[in-house]
């Protein structure tokens, strides 16, 4: 409720607004007296308009509008589909009760877009989720990625050079020269960049022989993590345990070496002692 002061100044302002010929008419044309110009008077005209105009239709526009302003306090992606897709819902039945042709096109256009849009990340996730749990397989990202080709002698990235997108081979052969592993079609390159924190390259990769790749840029992935943080949970525990792979293999490489170090080792031994 508001005070009694603060109503005998609103009704000060007013009547000193309606002394104005052009408020004046703006007032007449609202339906109100400017020779009576009170708060009480605008507060029930402003009742009788909205009664008289409430209709099954407005409701639905009115709901949908409150839901599309509940999307922008949404910050994440998921949610923020679904509310928005309910909203289109309503602007669609509004459209169609109320006869607006260009309302009810738009968002009937713009329905199947977010549904798509939903139904991407929603497989994303899941496929995220099953990968860290199982194969350790990324190719629930080659939708979000983009293709490129590589001739034989092509350098994909040298050691130490800024890193601002990963790789996914798919055909052809890559090297990895610091440790002389070769790269089929279908692994991963690249991802230790996105997670060091200076991004940079920890290895040379080139190509020995003609291929495509798909590549994501950092940048899209961290727009995929922060519209979905269970994403970026999931691509963080794959990019994890790829890199206790690598520290596997680079310990059994070392365990070979040192053991062909000690054979070694134990002919020359015997070759002195004979």
């Amino acid at each position: 409720m508001i005070s009694g002061d603060m109503s005998t100044f609103l009704d000060r302002l007013l009547e000193r607004a309606a002394q104005n010929l052009t408020v004046e008419k703006l007032i007449i044309q609202l339906g109100l007296d400017p020779a009576n110009i009170t708060y009480e008077a605008v507060l029930s005209r402003v009742l009788d308009v909205v009664v008289i105009n409430i209709t099954f239709a407005n409701m639905l526009a009115l709901v949908g509008a409150g839901l599309y302003v509940a999307t922008l306090m949404v910050r994440t992606i998921v949610p923020l589909r679904v509310i928005g897709i309910i909203s289109m819902l309503f602007f669609i039945a509004y459209g169609a009760l109320a006869g607006a042709v260009a309302t009810f096109l738009l968002y009937l256009l713009s329905l199947p877009i977010n549904v798509l849009r939903l139904r991407q990340m929603l497989t994303l996730v899941k496929k995220a989720k099953l990968s860290a749990q199982g194969d350790l397989s990324m190719d629930w990202l080659r939708p979000f990625m983009s293709p490129r080709k590589y001739k034989k002698g092509d350098v994909l990235f040298h050691k130490g050079d800024r890193a601002k997108e990963m790789f996914m081979t798919v055909s052809g052969t890559f090297l990895v020269k610091e440790i002389d592993v070769e790269l089929p079609p279908g692994r991963i390159m690249g991802e230790l960049g996105f997670i060091d924190p200076n991004n940079r390259r920890t290895q040379t990769v080139e190509c020995v022989q003609d291929g495509d790749v798909l590549t994501i840029t950092y940048d899209k992935l961290l727009e995929l993590y922060f519209q979905n943080p269970e994403f970026g949970y999931y691509f963080l525990r794959l990019t994890t345990e790829r890199l206790m792979q690598n520290i596997q293999r680079l310990e059994a490489t070392l365990d070979d070496t040192s053991a062909k170090l000690r054979a070694a080792e134990l002919n020359a031994r015997r070759v002195s002692g004979a």
